[in-house]
């Protein structure tokens, strides 16, 4: 057991791992940045150690290594979250457990960090916990494309993409058109081990019926009429790497069957061969249906519904995220104008607001749509409400938020006072989501206040 000495207590954080080089690494490198550290070098040890320390306040964060002899540092997390809910649980571990990990974070732990992690990686976890830095905006993957949000929600469902992408698990994708499932795809490809091997992509949906069975398993030549020349299927072009299988519930009822067979033997038979080609792939499949509905109403096997089901991940859609609006419109704002040549970098808050106030059926890829040709009709390097063009199916479908609006000054004072009420009246984080300054907002509240003295603005903070 360890504590600085004869220094004023700055988060006491408990570090736990049965291994003593790796304790007393660890609880230098966090004494050296000012923490006050204790350690235990196992669970029973920590449990001992928190409850005592309870007596006087919690801990600010636990540091836990999930595989230590007795009580497991999964088995510590869930008595952390039990009796002290708000104290943040990091999880350390080898790509063994990873599973465990996950199912962790899922209940609430805050981050896993893979051994060996670099220092960098251990404090700017930690920071984050302790709530001294803010996460990311942008997560980013291989190429040009990138993942924008500042969702909580969305940040937990991407951190648990991390931690699985570290292990063998098929991965079931479920979300609507446009929520970005092929990019979160890649996301759990670029980050797993497999990163530098094939990355095969299959939409079942394009694909006719006739040819999809082919196109997965591919043929050898004189298999069947036009088969000139043997052809490698999808399984085996991804071979040692990642298959995703898009829009799988698309799949005809009988091609299942075949597909269920190919992930419980991990073999592929090639249609005209005798000989079946040994497969040694990781399977990620999408759908926008809720599949579980589709194995109810007798469209997709459910055994083969189970072998997808290893590890679901849900993408929630653009209207339940609206805070992330302003941070995907500059994004897109940004990739436009590199595009099409064009100087736009700004949008105006008449314009933000009326962005925010859409339902978006097509989610993430309309709003893309959306400022693309925004930008393009773009004058002064700036886009107003002018240029937003929505397509039918949209503008059929316009809600404007929190309740309905027969003008764009309505809306923009919805907007915003809806905004300040689910950040508790705090201004200057309002202005944030926003994507306006707080001269702005403050310019607004008091307009709003003026025109309308009955406008609740009283109790709105200025912090």
């Amino acid at each position: 057991m360890q504590k600085n000495a004869g220094m004023k207590e700055i988060h006491p954080i408990l570090v736990v791992d049965d291994e003593p080089s790796m304790r007393m690494a660890l609880s230098a490198t966090l004494q050296a940045e000012g923490y006050t550290v204790m350690s235990a070098c196992n669970g029973e040890e920590a449990i001992e150690i928190c409850t005592q320390r309870a007596l006087k306040s919690p801990f600010s964060l636990v540091l836990t290594d999930i595989k230590m002899p007795g009580l497991s540092g999964i088995d510590l997390f869930h008595h952390v979250n039990r009796k002290w809910k708000n104290v943040p649980v990091i999880l350390m571990s080898a790509v063994g457990t990873i599973e465990g990990a996950v199912e962790a974070m899922k209940l609430g732990a805050f981050d896993y960090l893979e051994k060996p992690f670099s220092e960098e990686t251990l404090l700017t976890s930690i920071k984050k916990a302790l709530g001294k830095i803010k996460d990311e905006t942008t997560i980013k993957r291989s190429g040009d494309k990138q993942l924008v949000t500042e969702d909580p929600g969305m940040k937990k469902m991407l951190k648990m993409a991390e931690v699985v992408a570290a292990s063998q698990a098929t991965v079931l994708i479920q979300a609507g058109s446009g929520t970005g499932k092929e990019l979160l795809a890649r996301f759990i490809h670029d980050r797993s081990p497999r990163a530098h091997r094939p990355f095969v992509a299959i939409n079942c949906a394009a694909v006719p019926e006739a040819l999809l069975e082919s196109e997965l398993f591919g043929y050898e030549k004189g298999a069947f009429t036009g088969a000139v020349s043997r052809k490698a299927g999808r399984f085996e072009l991804a071979q040692t790497g990642t298959l995703l299988l898009d829009e799988v519930s698309e799949m005809q009822f009988s091609l299942q069957a075949k597909l269920l067979r190919v992930l419980q033997e991990r073999e592929v038979d090639v249609l005209g061969s005798k000989n079946a080609i040994q497969i040694d792939i990781r399977v990620i499949a999408t759908t926008n249906r809720p599949l579980l509905d589709e194995v109810k109403a007798g469209r997709f096997r459910e055994d083969l519904y189970y072998r997808l089901n290893v590890f679901p991940l849900m993408i929630p859609p653009l209207k339940d995220r609206i805070g992330d609006i302003p941070y995907l419109v500059k994004h897109f704002i940004k990739i436009a104008a590199i595009k099409n040549g064009k100087n736009v970098e700004l949008i105006s808050p008449e314009a933000l607001s009326i962005l925010m106030s859409m339902t978006w059926p097509g989610n993430v890829r309309e709003l893309e749509n959306v400022i693309e040709r925004a930008v393009l009709l773009a004058e002064k390097g700036i886009i107003t409400k002018d240029q937003l063009l929505f397509s039918e199916s949209i503008s059929e479908n316009k809600e404007p938020a929190p309740s309905p609006a027969t003008t764009v000054w309505e809306a923009e004072r919805n907007i915003i006072l809806e905004t300040l009420t689910q950040v508790s009246g705090n201004r200057t984080h309002a202005a944030r989501l926003l994507g306006i300054s707080i001269r702005t907002l403050r310019n607004k509240l008091r307009e709003y206040h003026r025109l309308d003295p009955d406008c609740e603005t009283s109790g709105v903070n200025s912090l």
